[in-house]
């Protein structure tokens, strides 16, 4: 049951959706996947006047590759990451990503964009699209643009995003790489994560480094990061960056982890991660969906 009343439009297009943006003046919600926003409606956590539902506009799901950057449309489920041909082929770490969320019936409906568009801090696509720079393109009444993934998540549950725009498509360049996504659930299947380290490899010794669950939005360390540039991995380095990692986040006590339980196991997922990441840069090491712990 949902807790108020609210204006709904299903638009087929997106200069239609612009449309109705530009005409409306209060609280918007776009509605993609809805697995987090029809739960809020439910819960009463959000009252928007208007919810604009965006399935209906096509130009929205596409999964493609233009010269050396990858498109992923708004409306791109989390299986059909999965699924794709493209996906396991150029990001790999994509569809390792994917296959941690949730539960099948989630994943079928859940979109990626939607997920960082909610901005939980636990969101699964948070730490591996900030470890590939992804932009995040939108449109609205004002026109087009897009913004670094790593300028988007502003808040707890917040975005640079506003009311009045719609999430179109992310962009990552590619690049060869080897990546990796290790998130530390209470059981396997259907769960969020208590903490979760996505890392992306390039070739000579430049690396990503990102967080999820553990601050209030996903993060990236750049003191890490710049501590690995350059430098061939090894049992030291490794140990060193490991150590930083007190210091780089900032995880809570809750009904799932304790802060403290949460800060010694990030560590062990960036050690185990940082070799994985290497390995599979290399040719080698555990293949993508592996768990590695």
């Amino acid at each position: 049951m949902i807790a108020n009343e609210f204006e709904y439009r299903r638009p087929t297009t997106l200069a239609e959706a612009t449309q109705v943006l530009a005409q409306h003046s209060g609280s918007v919600k776009v509605l993609a996947g809805g697995t987090d926003l029809v739960a809020w409606l439910r819960d009463d956590a959000i009252a928007p006047d208007l919810v604009i539902d965006i399935k209906a506009i096509p130009d929205l799901r596409d999964i493609k590759i233009d010269g050396d950057v990858l498109h992923i449309g708004s409306l791109v489920t989390f299986t059909e990451l999965i699924e794709s041909d493209v996906v396991k082929e150029h990001v790999p770490l994509l569809a390792e990503m994917a296959e941690t969320v949730a539960s099948p019936g989630i994943r079928n409906r859940a979109t990626m964009a939607g997920n960082i568009c909610s901005a939980v801090p636990s969101c699964d696509a948070g730490p591996v699209l900030l470890a590939y720079d992804t932009a995040v393109h939108l449109t609205g009444p004002s026109g087009n643009r897009s913004v670094d993934i790593n300028d988007w998540f502003t808040g707890l549950r917040q975005t640079a995003g506003t009311d009045d725009e719609v999430v179109t498509h992310l962009t990552i360049k590619l690049r060869q790489h080897g990546g990796v996504y290790v998130k530390l659930m209470r059981y396997a299947g259907e769960d969020l994560a208590q903490a979760a380290v996505g890392i992306v490899a390039y070739p000579d010794n430049e690396y990503r480094v990102a967080f999820g669950a553990v601050a209030p939005t996903p993060i990236r360390s750049a003191v890490i990061e710049e501590t690995l540039r350059g430098k061939p991995l090894d049992d030291d380095l490794v140990a060193a960056v490991v150590a930083m990692v007190p210091d780089e986040i900032s995880p809570i006590t809750d009904m799932r982890s304790t802060a403290e339980y949460r800060t010694h196991m990030t560590g062990v997922m960036l050690k185990r991660g940082l070799w994985a990441a290497r390995q599979r840069l290399d040719g080698t090491g555990p293949a993508y969906g592996a768990r590695l712990i």
